[in-house]
């Protein structure tokens, strides 16, 4: 039986959804080392990373009119990581690592103004993964033989209990009550489902009224997006961290791999 691309967009939505509230429920049980949490992050920025220019990028240069069509892309690509770095500028949301060893090395922003930024930073976050997916699936209207969007699923799946993580564990540190935590986690599990499904329908409509180009510009857009949030996490490694550089490297690495080696997965599987 065919499956079309609004009833897999579905099962991407709520596979995310349960992802995104295990990985919030996860902070119940206490935190991550400061090692695994390091190596999880790199295996997952090396993922997104090469989601982001093996997926995202060649679909959107597809959809992008000549001539000028690099060019154009490459705005939108450079467009898409401003906007990123502005909200990690202005509500500075970027917390994964809850760790004692984090807490040594700084500690962790726990006050209510603090956590207010942290959760509006990582709603529009999700936001835009969500619009990323929902452009991605719509790629499977236009083009046969293929499982659209499931790179970007993947992307957004290991990166939503870290997302999620964060929200739930900066208001344990803040001393919110359980209940609280819980309605906070499965609202910002419904976040990126929700955009998805406006995206894949919105850029339907848009499509209609530039005449295809719309897509194009929106998935590009992503690719700056996606490419932020991977070196968001990385550099700062980079820079600041010594402990370990193989295991890191070996980690970001395989994340690389892996997104590359679904390309040829995804374009080859027949959407059955």
């Amino acid at each position: 039986m065919n499956v079309s691309p609004p009833v897999l967009l579905a099962i991407y939505c709520g596979t995310i959804f349960i992802v995104s509230v295990v990985g919030g429920r996860l902070s119940e049980h206490g935190a991550m080392t400061h090692m695994r949490t390091q190596l999880v992050m790199s295996l997952v920025a090396g993922f997104i990373l090469g989601v982001a220019l093996f997926h995202l990028l060649p679909h959107s240069l597809e959809r992008i009119p000549e001539p000028g069509a690099v060019n154009a892309a490459m705005l939108a690509v450079v467009a898409g990581m401003i906007a990123m770095v502005v909200l990690l500028r202005v509500f500075q949301f970027h917390q994964h690592d809850f760790s004692e060893e984090a807490d040594v090395q700084g500690p962790t922003r726990s006050n209510g103004r603090g956590l207010a930024g942290v959760a509006l930073g990582l709603s529009l976050h999700a936001v835009t993964e969500g619009i990323a997916l929902g452009a991605s699936v719509r790629i499977g209207l236009t083009e046969a033989g293929m499982l659209p969007g499931l790179g970007v699923c993947l992307a957004i799946l290991l990166h939503k209990p870290l997302d999620a993580f964060s929200i739930t564990g900066m208001m344990k540190h803040a001393g919110k009550a359980r209940g609280a935590r819980l309605a906070a986690n499965v609202a910002y599990a419904l976040i990126c489902p929700l955009a998805a499904l406006a995206s894949y329908f919105g850029a339907g409509l848009l499509d209609a009224v530039a005449e295809g180009p719309a897509l194009g510009y929106g998935l590009a857009f992503a690719v700056g997006v996606f490419l932020c949030i991977s070196l968001s996490d990385l550099l700062p490694e980079v820079h600041f961290h010594r402990h370990d550089r193989g295991k890191l490297l070996l980690a970001l690495l395989t994340g690389v791999a892996l997104a590359y080696a679904l390309y040829f997965v995804e374009a080859m599987a027949p959407a059955h």
